[in-house]
């Protein structure tokens, strides 16, 4: 068994490694995190799949759904092993720790590494609600964030790129220098270009998200009442021009679309439904890729501290709504929002007040900048707190066993 001890190191918000312990104890502090449903949940509980179950809002969909609605199902992810010379990714980590958790509650939960896009990918889990879970899928959590994506009937393969439409957008941006310091830089991006637009959409739209709900519905594996949900992100005007302006917001709203078609063709077939579910801030490895996010997501911490919603809590009220524990709550768009507390009118007054003046010299007074730094070196399993970092541990974490319940 490798061993060793590991210590971050990183090219800007990209770590080289992960740390297996740091991982798991992030993962189980996700779990308690979120509050158990007050009648607990049913013995037998629904059938889910969820396709991005390793990082960020999809992970947490993953844990809520254990916790609040006793799920059981399949979790699909893409990552990768240890090596000699690496260690696994972090979802990999977070994977095994989260079957470890669903073993524990007594729950079949199968988690499948591979391409989320393929056709073969879609083949194995339908076969698999089909042979192991009675033939008939309940949800269906959509989360996926790639750079690329190859489509499975024409061999195309398009690439996502962050860019504004129209014009070059000029932001401020958020990094950290060798010692942990936080400076605030000016960023220009130029405009998308050619057909830039056409392929973030291919890669990031709703395309996928509605291959896989046409496959399993084609299979007969829809189950009466079926609900389906894509994860997505609106944010802050101060953000717009990168973001909801910009090429992924292009392909937010065709995502947006896909859902609204969805909708109509799984109420005429199972009588169900189908909706985007707009989430909050959160520090995560597809956000802080993004030009802008970094800076406004410290500010905001700045300015909400502790009443800042972690994507844990979010996804909880997610299951409450598709469940009918709670009232399900769409706004004029059909879409269930779970970023209003970030949105609100004195919230955002605040926070561009801060973007105004934050400069190099001013913004360890105005963002949490120990927070925001800790919370992206937790993405890899470091600064988590109770994990001795000077003890070695081992690195060659198996993937979970899904050939046993």
């Amino acid at each position: 068994m490798s061993e060793r001890v590991l210590v971050p190191r990183n090219r800007g918000f990209l770590f080289l490694d992960s740390h297996p312990a740091g991982c798991g104890k992030l993962v189980g502090d996700m779990w308690q995190a979120c509050p158990a449903p007050v009648d607990g949940p049913e013995d037998d509980g629904p059938v889910a799949l969820v396709i991005g179950s390793s990082a960020g809002y999809g992970l947490a969909a993953t844990l809520a759904g254990l916790k609040r609605a006793g799920i059981r199902g399949i979790a699909v992810s893409f990552e990768k092993a240890p090596t000699v010379r690496r260690t696994a990714t972090a979802g990999w980590y977070r994977t095994a720790a989260t079957a470890d958790i669903a073993r524990a509650a007594g729950r079949d939960l199968v988690f499948l590494n591979g391409d989320a896009f393929s056709d073969a990918m879609k083949d194995e889990v339908a076969d698999l609600i089909e042979q192991r879970f009675g033939g008939r899928l309940d949800y269906l959590i959509y989360s996926v964030a790639a750079p690329r994506r190859t489509d499975p009937v024409t061999g195309t393969t398009y690439a996502s790129v962050l860019k504004p439409i129209g014009r070059a957008n000029l932001t401020k941006t958020l990094v950290f220098d060798d010692e942990g310091r936080g400076e605030v830089r000016e960023v220009e991006t130029g405009p998308a270009e050619g057909d830039d637009v056409e392929q973030t959409v291919a890669v990031m739209g709703g395309a996928d998200w509605e291959r896989w709900i046409e496959h399993l519905l084609g299979r007969g594996l829809l189950a009466d009442g079926f609900s389906t949900a894509a994860l997505s992100y609106i944010g802050s005007p101060l953000t717009e021009g990168i973001y909801r302006q910009g090429t992924i917001g292009a392909a937010k709203s065709h995502l947006e679309a896909t859902a609204c078609t969805l909708h109509e063709r799984l109420d005429k077939t199972v009588g169900g439904r189908a909706m985007t579910s707009v989430n909050g801030a959160a520090v995560t490895q597809s956000s802080t890729a993004i030009p802008g996010i970094a800076l406004y997501t410290g500010l905001l911490r700045g300015v909400l501290g502790e009443n800042l919603v972690p994507p844990i809590r979010q996804l909880a009220s997610l299951w409450d709504q598709l469940t009918g524990a709670a009232p399900l709550t769409l706004d004029d768009e059909g879409r269930i929002r779970l970023d209003t507390w970030e949105l609100t009118d004195d919230v955002q007054a605040v926070v561009a007040e801060r973007w105004e003046a934050a400069t190099t010299a001013t913004i360890a007074d105005l963002a949490d900048l120990e927070w925001f730094r800790a919370e992206v070196q937790r993405l890899y399993g470091f600064s988590v707190p109770g994990i001795d970092y000077s003890v070695a541990v081992a690195t060659d974490i198996s993937w979970p066993d899904h050939t046993r319940p």
